[in-house]
């Protein structure tokens, strides 16, 4: 409305700011440097008009999204000004992903991303109260009541599983976590020789060589656990592991399903990035 702004300027100015993490307020003194006065409230004006005139884009991709029988979720804080305050609260980013391409999928891949106040789980129960199928996530109790609705399974992420192993290494040098991420690699060695292949073989293939893996892994999990204060670090890492070994084993189900949940921890990357930029929203 009462704009010449053409459609190249307009995508320009939201790619800057989406895709390549430029604040409006950098945009505006870049083009101010090559003499063209723009201010930022005119940018912000742009901004929500197009985020408006995509919304049935973004609609049509939450569908594409949503219409998956597997999906990978994870959230991020995003600082949000509090206006009159001075100050900033912790709203949240939550990102849903359909990527099936590890398992020969040629649907294309979307992500589907929504904002959030607060890290409250209605608002991930919100999102997915109509999707039915396999959720990838990490530990958040707000998605416990999906799961025990029977209509989502719960897909836990080996990362996650991993990394308390990881760190407890890195600082104490513990032969038994050394150990935890031996094994937690020879998982992952699997995958790398099936990646891309139909869910069938996938399937088969974990089943005949991660399956007992597994099993071995579990029982020696246990006998550690019996030989540490339940206070130690150590400890805790082994009881998150063996607490959803259920939801951790259940790549080996079908071969659709990933052994963690990078897929989505990979889309929010670009947010981190870019909160370096704009500090916050």
């Amino acid at each position: 409305a009462k704009g010449f702004a053409g459609p190249g300027l307009l995508a320009h100015v939201l790619i800057s700011k989406y895709a390549d993490h430029l604040p409006l307020y950098r945009q505006s003194e870049m083009l101010a440097r090559q003499g063209i006065e723009i201010s930022r409230s005119t940018l912000a004006d742009w901004v929500g008009a197009t985020s408006a005139l995509l919304s049935p884009l973004v609609e049509t991709i939450r569908a594409h999204v949503f219409s998956a029988s597997k999906l990978h979720t994870d959230d991020t804080p995003v600082p949000v000004l509090q206006p009159g305050r001075g100050t900033t609260k912790l709203g949240r980013l939550w990102t849903y992903v359909r990527d099936d391409r590890n398992s020969g999928d040629t649907a294309p891949a979307a992500v589907w991303f929504r904002y959030s106040p607060d890290r409250k789980g209605l608002h991930p129960q919100g999102h997915l109260k109509n999707f039915t199928g396999f959720l990838q996530a990490d530990a958040y109790a707000g998605y416990e009541s999906l799961y025990g609705s029977g209509k989502i399974k719960e897909v836990a992420c080996w990362a996650h599983a991993r990394r308390p192993f990881y760190e407890f290494h890195a600082a104490t040098g513990s032969p038994i976590a050394l150990e935890a991420l031996q094994r937690i690699a020879q998982l992952y060695a699997i995958e790398d020789g099936i990646r891309g292949k139909p869910p069938d073989e996938r399937r088969a293939v974990r089943q005949a060589r991660a399956g007992p893996l597994l099993i071995a892994f579990k029982a020696w999990l246990q006998t550690q656990l019996m030989q540490l204060s339940r206070k130690a670090d150590l400890a805790k890492a082994i009881q998150y592991a063996l607490g959803r070994w259920a939801a951790l084993t259940r790549y080996l189900e079908d071969g659709t399903l990933e052994i963690d949940n990078n897929i989505a921890e990979n889309t929010i990357r670009p947010i981190a990035l870019g909160k370096k930029n704009w500090l916050f929203a």
